[in-house]
């Protein structure tokens, strides 16, 4: 995945599911989402790894 947006809309996640899964504020993942603050690369993998460990997302996906 590329981006914040591109994760949560594969893992089928509102702003507010993806926000509350990660344990942020959904006004971080909007600032994300909306370029107003960027996601540290490694954040972006460790979301990522997450989501497709837990079976949210698939290996093929991305």
């Amino acid at each position: 995945m590329e981006t914040v947006k591109e994760l949560r809309k594969a893992a089928k996640m509102t702003q507010q599911a993806f926000a509350d899964y990660f344990g942020v504020p959904k006004r971080t993942v909007e600032d994300w989402e909306g370029e107003k603050s960027a996601v540290k690369p490694y954040l972006l993998e460790l979301m990522e790894y997450k989501l497709r460990h837990e079976k949210i997302i698939a290996e093929a996906e991305g």
